[in-house]
């Protein structure tokens, strides 16, 4: 049940509303790569639009170094959202002041206007009370459809829901559904596949999803700790060393619902086109590291997978960028998508996964934000939802 009011919950027509969106997406020489995260947005804006609202879109972009900096603008961004809309998007070359100011107030309903970064003021970090103050001026409502940024604390993400009435938008509000749901309230048995290089950025996860999941598949770099918390010698794998005693932790603490790989191909260089082979899970010989996981887990995880009723997962099985090392990943994205489970994914590199894999339309919900499913999965209330209005 999602307890925050909604876009729908506000009389929007002749309104100025100020949307925070998550448009930080890969641009290169002024085009935009994928617009996964634009098209995200799409529906609470054509929303408003369609309800007689003027459309303010508020993002951050990259990482400036504390000042305006041409690679880092949205204009590309704004110029992109123009054709996917199929009608005229102004943009504005600051986010707060006169000059924002005066465009927010040109906007007539039906318009839309992309603001300029808003890290390219520091206070935007810092959630600072002038800089929230300043983003609300220019608007009479603000909408929150940021769920890759609503971990973070900023002032387009919280501090500007002290000054305006505050909803979320659709977006935020199916991945709250889809991902609250899949932790909080799970149809059974509930598997949590959890990858990617680090056990230490995931401790809080697992220890979350140990008390509620009912078996948790790990793969990528982070089951090469555990191995050597076990004892075996990994060589030259990717290992946290100073995760050791962690992964001993949670080893025990999990018991039965930790699985980790009966097999694993391994290489003499982390190369495309290394030396490969497979062996069991156990030592590795000098000179060999750990790529991918081997057909034999593939086969056990897909077991587990298929009589799931719910799946979340987050983090690759291997080095998928290497067609040789994908294996692992790609054979786990198929016992997803064919299982009948409900499946959430979450994480850039599972995300891209599944889309390479050809297999995001058998997904029950693909998620948008990387930390912020992170920490959803971990149990941590996400300031930007924690900032808008209660039902």
């Amino acid at each position: 049940m999602f307890n925050k009011k909604t876009v729908k919950d506000f009389e929007v027509k002749g309104k100025r509303v100020f949307v925070r969106v998550d448009f930080n997406v890969p641009v290169k020489d002024g085009v935009v790569g994928d617009d996964t995260r634009i098209r995200a947005a799409i529906p609470t804006i054509q929303y408003l639009i369609d309800h007689g609202a003027a459309v303010l879109l508020a993002s951050h972009f990259g990482r400036p170094k504390g000042g305006p900096d041409p690679k880092y603008s949205l204009k590309p961004v704004a110029d992109h959202l123009s054709k996917l809309l199929g009608k005229p998007v102004g943009f504005s070359e600051d986010c707060i002041g006169p000059v924002a100011e005066d465009a927010a107030k040109a906007l007539k309903p039906g318009d839309v206007l992309v603001l300029e970064n808003t890290r390219f003021h520091p206070e935007e970090e810092k959630n600072g009370q002038e800089m929230s103050k300043g983003l609300a001026a220019l608007a009479d409502l603000y909408v929150n459809d940021a769920f890759g940024s609503a971990h973070r604390a900023h002032a387009s993400t919280a501090g500007i829901a002290a000054y305006l009435p505050a909803a979320a938008g659709f977006l935020l509000e199916k991945e709250i559904l889809y991902l609250g749901q899949a932790i909080d309230d799970p149809k059974r048995p509930f598997v949590a596949i959890l990858g990617g290089a680090k056990i230490s950025d995931k401790i809080g996860v697992i220890k979350n999803l140990i008390a509620k999941a009912d078996s948790i598949l790990i793969g990528g770099g982070m089951a090469n700790t555990f191995f050597k918390a076990q004892g075996y010698p990994v060589a030259d794998s990717l290992v946290e060393d100073e995760a050791l005693e962690t992964a001993r932790e949670l080893l025990g603490e999990g018991k039965s619902k930790l699985r980790l790989p009966v097999d694993v191909v391994i290489a003499n260089r982390f190369e495309p086109d290394a030396e490969s082979k497979l062996i069991s899970a156990g030592p590795v010989a000098e000179g060999w590291r750990i790529l991918d996981i081997g057909p034999e887990t593939v086969a056990a995880y897909s077991k587990v997978i298929s009589g799931a009723g719910t799946v979340v997962w987050n983090g690759p099985m291997g080095v998928f960028e290497f067609p040789k090392f994908a294996e692992g990943t790609f054979g786990v994205a198929k016992a997803v998508a064919t299982s009948k489970a409900i499946s959430v994914i979450g994480g850039g590199e599972s995300v891209a996964a599944i889309n390479q894999s050809g297999l995001a339309g058998k997904i029950t919900h693909i998620s948008t934000g990387g930390g912020a499913s992170l920490e959803m999965l971990e149990g941590i209330t996400l300031p930007g939802l924690a900032a808008l209005a209660d039902r």
